[in-house]
């Protein structure tokens, strides 16, 4: 059969010798093939991903994670991610053991240490005084509070005019008797 276009249509979709046109796959298997193939392809984008080796240099700038490898190669090397991490892990420590120890850099590290530290103690001892300040009682800032001047006496010098000096006894307290 042709089309008007010039395009053929096979005139056939499947055996014809019975006589019947009929599909080679039902609808039903190409559905299933359709989630077979779903399922594959979900499966493996699900899967994780291959993490790479970590390399020697990584390792050697990152010490947490180098320490981290080697703490889990030396407990049990099963548990280990790679085997080639483990080795890559001893060839950092290696390289780093063997580096050129600059002394200058460790002095201006020990400076900056010690000048940090230096701060670090003034700020708390400035926070200790100023706390020590708010609880001290200093006599001199106290308020000064009024005595009131004894009452004049007169110049006669009379006994009659004389007050008598105050009671050293203390005052009783209750449920006493005062003999």
């Amino acid at each position: 059969m042709r089309h008007n276009r010039g395009v053929a249509l096979p005139a056939v979709l499947g055996n014809h010798a019975s006589g019947k046109l009929y599909m080679r796959h039902s609808s039903k298997q190409l559905l299933a093939c359709g989630w077979l193939c779903a399922a594959v392809l979900s499966t493996a984008a699900c899967s994780p991903r291959r993490i790479p080796p970590l390399t020697v240099e990584d390792l050697m700038e990152d010490r947490v994670t180098l320490d981290g490898v080697l703490m889990k190669c030396d407990e049990d090397p099963a548990k280990a991610r790679q085997s080639s991490d483990c080795e890559n892990a001893r060839i950092a420590i290696e390289r780093l053991a063997i580096q050129d120890y600059d002394p200058s850099v460790e002095k201006k590290r020990q400076e900056e240490f010690e000048r940090l530290r230096a701060q670090l103690r003034l700020a708390q001892e400035k926070l200790r005084q100023e706390e020590e300040a708010k609880t001290k009682v200093d006599p001199y800032t106290l308020p000064v509070v009024p005595v009131d001047p004894s009452p004049p006496q007169p110049k006669g010098g009379g006994a009659s005019t004389r007050t008598s000096p105050p009671s050293t006894n203390p005052p009783p307290t209750a449920g006493t008797a005062t003999p």
